[in-house]
């Protein structure tokens, strides 16, 4: 396999793990970062110092093809979920609202939102106690070893382009996500549903799911222990006091 020695980089993305993997590839002496792009009128970057390859990690914008076209070892994202499954926005939150598989991906990039061949991934359990905050966290984790391990294999070549199952695939966008934070008092719902509803939409200290109840907007956090996780000590002490 040819590795590809002193490469060029760029970079695209803002996010907590996405400067993690920055850091990680200025320390590497076979690579050239050349440039940390974070807003989509900065591409052209790109065009002007056509390097070996794009890193995209946590980049909110779609890359247009004639700049996709530029790097000659191409383009390649790094996505918190399993693809073909949650494409798009919030991908911790949908494995726990629909029982989705949760994971991370890192995918050749085409002209589309998380489409592109998959280069490797990695499956990431979610329970029961999960919330969308500590599902995040572990998907952070994951991206980052899921990139790192892998990434020998991509700067040698040594790469096997796998294309995602359309039909298996779905997408969600940031206003699928916002319809899901307003909750309607007078809905119904099973228990369990309202459940995964709530500990998908809590990450504090952000506000995310709410009602309005007269006239007044309250915000819904959840917390929900396993019995092996502790918690249950101070039942037992309610229920003795009677």
């Amino acid at each position: 396999f040819r590795c590809v020695r002193n490469m060029d980089i760029i970079f695209l993305g803002v996010n907590d793990v996405g400067m993690r993997i920055y850091d990680w590839l200025c320390q590497r002496d076979s690579l050239n970062v050349i440039a940390l792009l974070t807003e989509p009128d900065q591409l052209d970057v790109v065009q002007e110092t056509t390097p070996e390859l794009l890193v995209s990690v946590g980049f909110d914008h779609l890359v247009p093809p004639e700049i996709l076209d530029v790097p000659s070892e191409g383009a390649i994202n790094l996505h918190p979920s399993y693809l073909p499954h949650n494409r798009g926005k919030s991908p911790n939150v949908w494995p726990l609202v629909e029982g989705t598989p949760a994971g991370v991906t890192l995918h050749y990039m085409d002209a589309e939102f998380d489409t592109g061949d998959i280069i490797a991934q990695k499956q990431v359990e979610a329970t029961f106690s999960d919330t969308g905050k500590t599902l995040h966290q572990r998907l952070e984790d994951a991206q980052f070893e899921l990139f790192t391990d892998t990434w020998p294999k991509i700067e040698c070549g040594d790469v096997k382009q796998i294309p995602q199952d359309e039909a298996a695939g779905n997408y969600h966008s940031k206003a699928d996500f916002v319809d899901l934070c307003e909750l309607d008092p007078e809905e119904e719902l099973s228990v369990k549903t309202l459940l995964d509803r709530l500990r998908a939409l809590t990450f504090p200290p952000f506000n995310n799911a709410y009602l309005d109840v007269d006239g007044e907007r309250y915000y819904v956090n959840i917390e929900i222990r396993k019995e092996s996780e502790g918690g249950d000590e101070e039942v037992d002490g309610l229920l003795s006091s009677y």
